[in-house]
């Protein structure tokens, strides 16, 4: 049931036990974040090959998109949450038992960008479930929270990550990823969600045109028509396409840089990343007052232009402190704008397009994802980390700053008409 307004998020059960399962589950993912990189590296050597699962990944995530909101718009949201947690369980668990009678390098190539695509149908149908939870002006306040416990999630995992490889293996960092999705699929049997608004009924007169084909077309594309019809989540759907373009392989490069460059250890990088989360958590924590007194389009824009400048640093210091510093400062800045682009869009998309929207946005700018994994990792390969992040990060600014053309650039872009709600 969603609080009413003014309501304490820590009052309402239900959000504590969506609140403790995401975190389990973001658990998992900081996991799968720095052990199947270490894994791939570890099993071949190859920064290119670290880049190419990243790429997949990304490649598995947009195939996904294009029909999970689809999916979390007809589906029992609840129900699709826990299965998607129960198949990354299943599928990172064959890792570690496959790993105990001989390493298949093959078996990453297929598990890990399956494992992406229930990630993509999962996050898509969280973002559903927030605004089911919490009452409208309660969600940027609800994102933070959860924000937080993926940071807090984000600042364990990495680290126990990087304890566990170094001293098992990572294989046995994978299976621990695999525990957390089903104690995680455990918690959301124990919450309620309100189910998703049926979606307006057609006029009488337009019932003949809309059945068949045309139709299901017409349902099926509602999300991407929504969007290109808001002026703001169509300016950010194509910015955010180039700047992922920039900021996908950047984990990669940092453990790359760290490993290769710097010689340090696994549990030194499981240290860094870990220290870098601590970024995410300040982001959740102020992300809310931060959006009400500078408003949405500063908020966003400054935080893309201090991401670049924190990327633009990364490859000129030689001190594994230097780069978690940075590193922080980059997801701090991604946090912020993250959060707010995120609920800008669940405070402007009727309930019964929600999944579709969020579905068709994360497919749309995540498009150019994988090409920026391998073309990132690729040029830090050729060219070194130095040129690639400077390039990376100046791009960066040039691209924040841009959106001041836009709509974006307004203090409360909610209050724009023009999207018009769909039937």
């Amino acid at each position: 049931m969603a609080n009413g307004g003014g309501v304490s998020l820590w009052r309402s059960r239900d959000f504590q036990v969506f609140l403790a399962s995401q975190t389990l589950s973001a658990l998992g993912d900081s996991f799968s974040f720095v052990a199947i990189p270490l894994l791939v590296l570890q099993a071949t050597g190859s920064l290119v090959q670290m880049g190419v699962v990243t790429g997949l990944v990304g490649v598995s995530s947009l195939v996904t998109g294009v029909f999970a909101g689809y999916i979390a718009d007809r589906a029992n949201r609840r129900a699709l949450l826990i299965a998607c947690d129960v198949a990354r369980c299943v599928l990172y668990g064959l890792v570690p038992l496959v790993w105990l009678i001989s390493p298949q390098v093959w078996l990453l190539y297929a598990v890990v960008p399956l494992a992406g695509a229930f990630a993509m149908q999962f996050q898509v149908t969280y973002v559903t479930v927030v605004p089911a939870l919490v009452s409208a002006d309660q969600i940027t306040r609800a994102n933070g929270h959860l924000y937080s416990s993926y940071a807090v999630a984000g600042v364990g995992g990495p680290m126990l990550a990087g304890i566990i490889s170094a001293a098992f293996g990572p294989t046995a960092a994978v299976a621990v990823d695999a525990a957390t999705f089903a104690a995680s699929a455990a918690g959301l049997l124990l919450i309620r969600i309100r189910p998703a608004a049926a979606a307006p009924a057609a006029p009488d007169a337009e019932a003949p045109a809309a059945t068949g084909r045309r139709a299901l077309l017409k349902d099926f594309l509602a999300g991407v028509t929504f969007l290109w019809r808001h002026p703001v989540l169509r300016s950010l759907t194509v910015l955010l396409s180039l700047l992922l373009f920039i900021t996908t392989g950047l984990t990669d490069l940092i453990i790359y840089y760290l490993k290769h460059d710097l010689g340090r250890s696994d549990s030194v990088v499981g240290y860094v990343l870990a220290a870098a989360t601590l970024g995410s958590l300040l982001a959740a924590s102020t992300v809310a007052p931060i959006r009400d007194r500078l408003g949405f389009g500063a908020c966003w824009i400054g935080s893309w232009a201090l991401c670049g400048v924190a990327i633009a640093g990364l490859g000129v210091t030689t001190s594994a402190i230097a780069v978690g510093v940075l590193a922080t400062v980059q997801l701090l800045a991604t946090g912020w704008a993250g959060i707010c682009s995120m609920s800008f869009r669940q405070e402007v998309t009727p309930d019964h397009l929600l999944g579709r929207v969020t579905s068709a946005f994360w497919t749309l700018h995540n498009s150019l994802g994988p090409l920026g994994a391998a073309a990132l990792t690729g040029a830090a390969a050729h060219y070194g980390v130095m040129a690639t992040c400077a390039v990376g990060g100046t791009a960066c600014v040039a691209i924040a700053l841009a959106a001041l053309a836009t709509p974006i650039r307004q203090r409360r872009p909610q209050t724009i008409e023009g999207a018009g709600e769909l039937t």
